[in-house]
């Protein structure tokens, strides 16, 4: 989106394919008796869900330039005694539940000291590499936000701290995984009077895995069929 001094308005672009002489990544030109130059000065860029970018741009006017070279002058504003730069995210984590069929993911920060107005712009990823792609973005006051419905996957977090002046501070990065949990390692039988106890044990413990058992007189082949 293109935002001129006059009226915001749309601008789209269609793939077409490559012409004669013209590679990838190559660089080029287009002259056109049509076409004009025009400047334009980036306010900011957005990631979609799908894998676009919006860009707001505002429409540089070269007449503006001619009213500073004629007198206009632009006082700067008095400093500030007290720091505005936004403090630096620490202490990131995540953590993982079940709940109603669907997987939340609960994220907590803190910051190193605290500055008046500043949020916390949130990105959410999952894959790696070049198989990445954006989950969702959020912009929250509070230390600590939840994700709902979250599919299986490994994911990577990203928060950083905005002031009201739009400087960001520096940002901080935790990974973590949704995923079936492993079979345990090994199931230890402790027979007991008129009984038996069934202990199944993890390679590596994770205290938010609990355990379904099946048993029957016969042996199970196939558990989904009962």
């Amino acid at each position: 989106m293109w935002t001129s001094p006059h009226t915001p308005r749309r601008t789209g672009y269609r793939s077409v394919p490559l012409p004669d002489g013209v590679e990838t990544y190559g660089v080029w030109g287009l002259s056109l008796p049509s076409l004009r130059r025009r400047l334009f000065r980036c306010v900011s860029i957005r990631e979609n869900t799908d894998g676009t970018f919006a860009i707001t741009a505002v429409q540089h006017v070269p007449e503006k330039e001619a009213i500073v070279d004629n007198g206009a002058r632009f006082e700067p504003q008095s400093g500030s005694l007290n720091s505005v730069i936004p403090p630096a995210v620490q202490h990131l984590t995540v953590e993982v539940s079940a709940a109603d069929g669907q997987y939340l993911a609960q994220a907590k920060w803190d910051t190193p000291r605290v500055v008046k107005g500043v949020r916390f712009s949130l990105r959410l990823t999952s894959g790696k590499g070049t198989d990445a792609r954006l989950v969702t973005t959020a912009i929250t006051a509070d230390t600590e936000h939840r994700f709902s419905g979250l599919p299986l996957g490994e994911y990577t977090l990203t928060v950083r701290a905005i002031n009201s002046y739009g400087q960001q501070g520096e940002p901080a990065t935790t990974t973590f995984r949704i995923a079936a949990p492993a079979a345990p390692s090994r199931i230890e039988l402790t027979p007991g009077y008129f009984q038996i106890t069934a202990t199944p044990h993890l390679a590596v413990y994770d205290p938010t895995v609990q355990f379904e058992f099946w048993f029957s007189e016969k042996r199970i082949a196939d558990i989904r069929q009962g």
